[in-house]
C-alpha cells in the first residue's frame, strides 16, 4: 500500500467549490464507507475544516486510488470529476508524508502557525477510528503526525502571537468597529470553532456576549462556561438587532443568516444602534447567504476575505525552525516506512526455511525410523539453529538496508533470489509519473 492525498484549500480552491466539498459530521462515516468500497483504496481519514477538505489515503495503485478518490470527492461534491481536478492537489508517498506532517505544523495553515488544526486533525483521526478505516500505515502517518504538530509548538515560537482564523477575522473586525471593548457580539454555533470564538471574545472585553446554537444545552454549556448569555436560536433576529458584531460558525449545509433576515434585522437595529453590524463568516458551507455583503450598513468578512488581509505570519526564524523539523521527523517516517516494507519479506524468508527444514526432518523420520524422540528432537533443534544463524546476519543487514533511500532495491533482491511470494508493500512500487495532459499534479500548491 502507498500513501496519497488529495485535497483543496482555500489556496487552490474557491469557497464556493470548498462549500460543496466540505463534509459535515453527520456524513463523514458515509463518505468514508464510499471510500473504502473502492477497489484500490484501502485506508482513509477525511479531515474537512474551515479552509481545506483533503483525503488521506493508503493505496494499491496510484493512478487507481487517485481515481477512486477523486470520483468519490466528485460525487460528493457534485461536480463533474474532470471541472473538480482543476482544484486538486496531490501529494504521493515521501511528498504525501511531507504534506500531512507540514499541515499539522501549522505551516500550511491560512494563519500560519495556529495550533487549532491538531485538534481538527486529532477528531478527524477519531471520527475515521470509529468506522475502523485507518489500518497500519494511517495509524502511523496520524500518531507520527499529531506528535510532530506538537513538538513544533513546544520547541519553536510559531504560535507566538497566538492567532487562530478566529483571532485574525476579529482582527480584522475590530478594524470596522474601532475596536471590539463593550461592543456586544452573538456567537452562532457550539462546535469547536464556536467555543474558541466566545473564549477569544470573552478575552478580548466585548460585552454583552451571547451563544445560540440549534441545540439550546450546547449553547446554554457554553455560555456557562466563559460568563455569557444562552440566546434561543428561534429569537436569532432579536437577538442580532442588539449586537455588533456576530461569529457565525456552524455546521449547518445551509445559510443560518439570510438576506431577508439581515435585512429585516438592519431595519430594526437602525432604531438602536448606530454603526455596521460586521458578520464574521467561519463556516464551510457559509453560514451567510452571499448576497448579505450587498446591503447597506453590513460588513462580511469570510475565508476569502481572511485570505486577502491576513496580516504577515510568523518571524522567518521560526518558520524555518519548523521547516527543519518537518525535515527531520519526514525522513524518521520514511525510514521506519522502508524498514516496516521489507518486514514481510524478512518473513517470508524464514517462513520458507522453517518450510525446508520442517520437509527435511520428516524425510529424515521416514528413512530412519529408528531414532528415538529424544534423537529426533535433538536434531531438529540443531538443524533450526543452523538455519537460524545463517539467517540472521543477512536479515538484520537487509533491515538496515532497506532503511536508506532506494533500500526497497533490497527486499525486492531477496524475493526474485529466493522465489518468494509476497504482496506488494507499501513502498516498493516506484512513485509514477503523472501522464502528461493530466489536470491533476503531484506536490500540490503551498
Amino acid at each position: 500500500m502507498n500513501l496519497l492525498v488529495v485535497g483543496a484549500s482555500y489556496r487552490t480552491t474557491p469557497v464556493a467549490t470548498l462549500e460543496r466539498l466540505a463534509v459535515a459530521p453527520t456524513d463523514h462515516r458515509r463518505l468514508v464507507a464510499r471510500l473504502l468500497a473502492q477497489p484500490y483504496v484501502g485506508e482513509a481519514v477525511i479531515v474537512s475544516t474551515c479552509n481545506r477538505v483533503e483525503v488521506y489515503a493508503a493505496v494499491s495503485a496510484f493512478h487507481g486510488g487517485l481515481g477512486d478518490i477523486c470520483g468519490v470527492l466528485a460525487t460528493h461534491a457534485g461536480y463533474p470529476p474532470a471541472d473538480l481536478a482543476n482544484h486538486l492537489y496531490v501529494h504521493y508517498d515521501g511528498a504525501a508524508v511531507d504534506h500531512v506532517f507540514r499541515v499539522a505544523a501549522g505551516l500550511d495553515s491560512m494563519v500560519v502557525g495556529e495550533a487549532q488544526i491538531l485538534g481538527q486533525l486529532r477528531d478527524a483521526y477519531h471520527a475515521a477510528t470509529e468506522t475502523e478505516a485507518p489500518g497500519r500505515l494511517l495509524h502511523e502517518l496520524m500518531q507520527q503526525a499529531l506528535r510532530v504538530g506538537k513538538r513544533a509548538h513546544a520547541e519553536t515560537d510559531i504560535d507566538r502571537a497566538g492567532q487562530s482564523v478566529v483571532t485574525a477575522a476579529l482582527d480584522l473586525a475590530a478594524t470596522h468597529l474601532g475596536g471590539l471593548a463593550g461592543r456586544p457580539a452573538l456567537v452562532v454555533g457550539a462546535g469547536a470553532m464556536g467555543a474558541l470564538a466566545v473564549a477569544t471574545l470573552s478575552r478580548g472585553g466585548v460585552g454583552p456576549l451571547s451563544v445560540t446554537n440549534r441545540s439550546a444545552e450546547r449553547a446554554v454549556r457554553l455560555a456557562e462556561t466563559y460568563g455569557a448569555s444562552p440566546a434561543p436560536i428561534d429569537d436569532l433576529s432579536a437577538t442580532l438587532s442588539e449586537v455588533d458584531v456576530v461569529v457565525a460558525a456552524t455546521a449547518s449545509t445551509t445559510p443560518v443568516l439570510t438576506r431577508e433576515l439581515v435585512a429585516g434585522v438592519l431595519a430594526e437595529r437602525a432604531h438602536r444602534r448606530s454603526g455596521p453590524l460586521v458578520l464574521l463568516d467561519l463556516a464551510v458551507p457559509r453560514d451567510v447567504e452571499a448576497d448579505v455583503a450587498e446591503l447597506p450598513g453590513v460588513f462580511v468578512i469570510d475565508i476569502d476575505r481572511l485570505a486577502e488581509d491576513l496580516p504577515e505570519g510568523p518571524a522567518a526564524a521560526d518558520t524555518a525552525a519548523v521547516n527543519r523539523i518537518v525535515a527531520t521527523e519526514v525522513e524518521a517516517f520514511l525510514t521506519w516506512l522502508r524498514g516496516a516494507d521489507v518486514a514481510p519479506t524478512v518473513a517470508a524468508l524464514r517462513g520458507r526455511a522453517d518450510e525446508v527444514v520442517t520437509a527435511e526432518l520428516r524425510r529424515l523420520a521416514n528413512r530412519r525410523p529408528e531414532l528415538t524422540d529424544e534423537q529426533r528432537g535433538e536434531v531438529a533443534r540443531t538443524v533450526h539453529r543452523v538455519v537460524q544463524r545463517l539467517l540472521h546476519s543477512p536479515t538484520v543487514r537487509v533491515r538496515q538496508l532497506a532503511a536508506e533511500p532506494g533500500g526497497d532495491q533490497y527486499a525486492a533482491l531477496l524475493r526474485e533470489l529466493f522465489d518468494l511470494d509476497v504482496p506488494q508493500t507499501a513502498t516498493a512500487q516506484a512513485v509514477p509519473d503523472i501522464a502528461a495532459g493530466t489536470t491533476f499534479f503531484e506536490g500540490g500548491a503551498r
